[in-house]
């Protein structure tokens, strides 16, 4: 480099641009002063980092660009790290939104959607959420609380164009496209479910709690249950969302695990003094980099992807350039954010926390990362349908009955995508009646978590080492469609199971189409894909082996109904038939002396045998 070029630069704010002899940017930084920064670079060498001394080995030339101060510098570096992904910056491993809840206060007859981005557009917006899936089930929640629209019409210009829909019909909507509703009466609705989503549950717990008395009082006990329902539902939200905070405060806690060259990452969320959620991430080539200036990079990246910044950001590092950031985020959200890295107290806990948190990543990341020789079917299945982790085992559930009699329930394992045979079950369902597919799935699925609740316990004791329902399945594929995932949805919630569950359904040939989720999101796939063949796959053996064990169990029944019709034959002669003929046919066929020639058989019962057969033949 030049020692002319070094000595001219400018002595002002800016970023600066590294390049390779391509002409690749390979690094972007800021400084407060450009001269003195990028001198450092190519004065005593001997003082850097290993990671900076093979960067400055790579640099063939650099740019820059003078700001007007040190933030714009920082808001610009944080852009052109976005636009070129240099090789020697610290770098997020996704860039994934996260999903809000939108209420459209503004509009004359406000809505409630998914929301990818919160902008500044007058709306009101909830979370982030963790995933599409929690969002949507927050959204029906409230919804069927509410009794608001969920329907695609617009209002008002579509009021009084359509009848009245099936939601209106059972009185789970208000309908304000087809019933007399005013705007004020709905606008109550709206403020009822924004009062819910953000925490406020005592209103809504008390009008489901006096509503449940009159129905009762009434006499209408079907009504009285779906309430009873919904208030414990709301009761399970509140125990999933732990309270950080009695201050109610906008909070992220940020932790971090070192582990030789990558740093995983955590972020807490906390909103109105609750947990939601978190976000984790992967950060490579870290293993020199001060842990200030890793917070600081982390920061930069992390909060330039989003737009729910909160009042304080709790780092568990000191953080390079912190009153800077915190700057650049207040100018970001409109209002005053600190970031903070607490040395004690309550706040230090949970920062603390969030260090735990991003332990366990980094034990799941590496029990879960020897997905070199994973196959296709797996990954592309996990990116398809969104999974948090490698669908290395996959379970599915079918059931099989004739006309509602004698109801089987089959569950499969595939691992890494294959058939994973010696964790195959059988269930005979007890309790469903006349064929409720529903029931039996939701009975079949309850027997098969309660044991690995149990068998938990025996390998926890010792008592257990070779488990038939351990580990726990990285997603949920049931023969059906909507209605048995809702109903298995409901189950995994009771269990507070958060496994991932879907549908395989089927065209009008029968044949495998794509899956479903419990909202009734249809997910389609390529029919030549991995993926697809994978679960088409699935589907044939979960169904082939439900039918082989109904069919297996009504033989055995015809079998025993049968022989039990003759008289003088009980359980164990029939035991003694079966096991000296082996089929029906043969005992069919048998002479009279044959019959009595079985040890146990009297004459007087071989002759009643033959009589019974030969005469209904």
């Amino acid at each position: 480099m030049e020692k002319e070029l070094l000595l001219n630069l400018p002595e002002e704010p800016g970023v600066y641009l590294m390049k390779n002899e391509a002409g690749e940017v390979i690094y972007v930084g800021k400084a407060k002063i450009l001269k003195n920064r990028i001198k450092q670079y190519f004065t005593a060498v001997n003082n850097h980092t290993p990671k900076v001394r093979a960067m400055v080995s790579n640099i063939d030339s650099f740019e820059y660009i003078i700001t007007d101060s040190e933030l714009e510098a920082l808001i610009l570096e944080c852009n052109l790290i976005k636009k070129y992904k240099p090789y020697y910056n610290i770098l997020l491993k996704d860039d994934k939104h996260y999903p809000y809840i939108k209420v459209t206060i503004r509009d004359e007859y406000p809505r409630i959607f998914l929301s990818r981005k919160m902008v500044k557009d007058g709306n009101k917006y909830y979370g982030p959420y963790t995933s599409s899936q929690a969002v949507r089930e927050a959204i029906d929640m409230v919804s069927k609380l509410c009794k608001l629209p969920t329907c695609n019409l617009k209002m008002p210009t579509d009021m009084g164009k359509k009848r009245e829909c099936l939601n209106a019909h059972i009185e789970q909507c208000t309908a304000p496209c087809v019933h007399p509703v005013t705007k004020e009466e709905y606008r109550r609705q709206i403020i009822h479910a924004c009062k819910f989503l953000e925490g406020d549950h005592d209103e809504i717990l008390s009008q489901l709690g006096h509503d449940m008395q009159v129905a009762s009082d009434n006499l209408e006990f079907e009504k009285a249950a779906l309430l009873r329902d919904k208030i414990n539902a709301i009761y399970k939200i509140e125990e999933r969302q732990k309270m950080i905070s009695e201050r109610q405060a906008d909070e992220d806690i940020v932790g971090f695990y070192r582990q030789g060259s990558k740093t995983y990452g955590v972020v807490l969320f906390v909103r109105r003094g609750r947990l939601i959620g978190r976000h984790s991430t992967v950060l490579d080539k870290t293993g020199d980099t001060p842990d200030s200036v890793l917070c600081g990079e982390f920061l930069k990246q992390f909060y330039s992807e989003s737009d729910d910044i909160p009042k304080t950001v709790y780092t568990c590092y000191k953080c390079e350039d912190e009153s800077l950031i915190s700057r650049w985020l207040s100018q970001k959200s409109g209002r005053k954010t600190v970031v903070k890295c607490p040395v004690r107290g309550e706040k230090k806990r949970l920062t603390d926390m969030a260090c735990k948190n991003a332990h366990q990543n980094a034990v799941d990341h590496l029990l879960k990362d020897s997905s070199k020789n994973v196959p296709k079917s797996i990954l592309e299945l996990k990116e398809k349908l969104n999974l948090p982790a490698l669908p290395k085992r996959l379970e599915a559930y079918d059931i099989s009955h004739t006309a509602g009699s004698d109801p089987v329930g089959s569950m499969i394992v595939f691992r890494d995508g294959k058939p994973a045979k010696s964790f195959y079950r059988h269930f005979k369902i007890e309790k469903a009646q006349g064929g409720d597919d529903y029931q039996s799935m939701t009975e079949m699925l309850y027997r098969r978590f309660r044991r690995a609740k149990e068998e938990e316990a025996e390998v926890a004791d010792g008592t257990l080492t070779n488990p038939k329902f351990l580990p726990l399945p990285d997603a949920i594929l049931l023969d059906g469609g909507k209605g048995q995932v809702s109903a298995i949805a409901q189950l995994l919630e009771m269990l507070d199971l958060d496994i991932p569950l879907f549908g395989m359904v089927k065209d009008d040939r029968h044949r495998t189409r794509g899956v479903v989720t419990a909202s009734g999101e249809e997910i389609e796939f390529l029919k030549t894909s991995e993926a697809f063949r994978l679960l088409s796959g699935m589907q044939e053996e979960v169904h082939r082996f439900a039918i082989s064990y109904h069919k297996k169990l009504r033989s055995k029944h015809v079998t025993g109904s049968v022989l039990e019709e003759i008289e003088g034959v009980g359980n164990e002669t029939r035991k003694k038939l079966i096991r000296h003929f082996k089929t029906i046919g043969a005992i069919r066929a048998a002479e009279q002396t044959e019959l009595s020639a079985v040890p146990g058989i009297s004459k007087r019962t071989a002759e009643n045998i033959y009589n019974f057969f030969h005469k209904t033949s």
